[in-house]
């Protein structure tokens, strides 16, 4: 979800930006932004227990193609949304309560889900895309309400890991690959290929978390793919559909957005193009952690101006709904 090399916030403009990890970058901004405490992880939380946002799972389907919403966790962001979202307005906030009114906690606070998507084609065949938190451990443990329940959920949606034949990660943020390989560095998709832009990979230093902790494991297990720019992953846009693969820079230098078409319909999985409801109804509003906020925001505008014109549905991974119909929200929130 943040950028560790390039903090946006002056808070943040302390924290050595080359060191691994995004929790000295969190830990920075909450210093001088005003933090919250964190949601402590709790052994005695059952696996899949309700969330006040809705259930574990939700399906949609889109012609031959069923879209699962796996909710991997749900918590609070450190620090004030204010902070993440800086140049926001009371009138942008008001907007994007009535749309997502469970992301605003107590006072300044945000509250969200961390949402991994499976397309399940024909034959049961799986594409996860993003793996979330990860364990106790994990290198989102020093911010995110971890252990994620990912592994339950699978089980609750009928998929093993054996299943899984694709595994798309839409940015090498700790976030969103939690869940890619064991403690012990062993994929926990056996046998699936692991995609990921290249430039996403080319931006990491040699020293990175991601780096260390999922992309070389991955090439050592011969998991990783690399690919370049857009690509189709499965099918074809017609007759039967399609899963492609679309550059959307900006929140990361190769972060990528997932389209998913079928039966004429279309579903946008949005990665971290927005991750807040203040951004979907506002789309010029940065994000305080984007790598690129210029490009950030061209990319939002343009997934956003797609869906619009194409009806798509887009697929989020931390608003508080998982399915978000883009041109409703003018009707919901004017």
């Amino acid at each position: 979800m943040n950028d560790p090399t390039v903090p946006a916030v002056p808070s943040a403009a302390s924290v050595d930006p080359a060191a691994p990890g995004r929790r000295r970058v969190l830990r920075g901004a909450l210093a001088l932004a005003g933090a919250v405490a964190l949601r402590p992880p709790t052994a005695a939380t059952p696996a899949l227990a309700a969330t006040p946002t809705g259930s574990a799972v939700a399906v949609r389907r889109f012609g031959r193609y069923e879209v699962l919403a796996l909710l991997d966790a749900h918590g609070p962001f450190p620090g004030t949304r204010q902070a993440a979202f800086p140049d926001a307005t009371a009138a942008d906030w008001e907007r994007a309560r009535r749309l997502d009114p469970a992301a605003f906690g107590t006072g300044d606070t945000w509250e969200l889900d961390f949402r991994c998507y499976a397309v399940r084609r024909p034959g049961g065949r799986v594409t996860l895309l993003d793996t979330g938190i990860g364990p106790v451990g994990s290198p989102a443990s020093g911010w995110a309400p971890v252990p994620g329940r990912l592994p339950a959920v699978l089980a609750r949606a009928g998929i093993a890991p054996a299943d899984v034949e694709a595994v798309v990660l839409t940015h090498l943020h700790e976030d969103h690959y939690g869940w890619s390989v064991t403690p012990e560095g062993a994929p926990v998709f056996p046998n699936a290929r692991y995609l990921v832009q290249h430039a996403e990979v080319a931006a990491l230093g040699p020293t990175r978390t991601a780096r260390t902790y999922v992309v070389e494991p991955l090439l050592r297990a011969g998991r990783l793919t690399e690919v370049d720019g857009r690509t189709v992953l499965a099918g074809r846009a017609r007759p039967g559909g399609a899963v492609t693969l679309l550059p959307t820079p900006g929140h990361t230098p190769g972060h990528q957005s997932v389209l998913v078409e079928g039966g004429g319909d279309r579903l946008l999985v949005t990665g971290d193009v927005l991750v807040h409801a203040v951004q979907l109804v506002s789309p010029a509003v940065r994000y305080a952690f984007e790598a690129d906020p210029a490009t950030a925001r061209r990319s939002r505008e343009q997934l956003l101006d797609d869906a619009r014109r194409t009806g798509a549905v887009l697929a989020t991974a931390h608003l508080n709904r998982p399915f978000v119909r883009p041109w409703a929200v003018d009707a919901a929130t004017g």
